[in-house]
């Protein structure tokens, strides 16, 4: 798979608190995939850990956007989004889901699949 010239990805960690893993992934099941591909952020990949101590509370995902200067324009015009306040409000009505989310940029390696 070729990347285009300028395309960056962004590897994402969500630790939740405590039993809110499928809250979390009911949320992106439901509603963030969709609202993503709406603000131009493409979803390559989502997994979550099998070993201790991230299992069954941390989402790991995978992103593409066109450039890092389009990621914070995705990022904003995603965070903006009426449906995505309502679904994250809707999702945390007993109580916050994630505890904290690392975001990390990268550039695939001239070897990668992903280049």
């Amino acid at each position: 798979m070729s990347a285009p010239p300028n395309r960056v990805f962004e590897l994402r960690t969500y630790t939740t608190h405590e039993g809110k893993l499928e809250a979390l992934l009911a949320r992106f099941r439901d509603h963030t995939l969709a609202l993503f591909a709406r603000h131009h952020i493409t979803s390559l990949a989502y997994f979550t850990p099998q070993d201790p101590p991230l299992a069954g509370r941390t989402l790991i995902y995978l992103l593409a956007h066109s450039s890092r200067q389009a990621a914070e324009q995705n990022w904003n015009a995603f965070r903006a989004d009426p449906d995505w306040q309502k679904a994250r409000t809707a999702s945390e009505a007993q109580g916050p889901v994630v505890g904290r989310v690392e975001s990390v940029f990268l550039d695939p390696a001239d070897f990668s699949p992903l280049k």
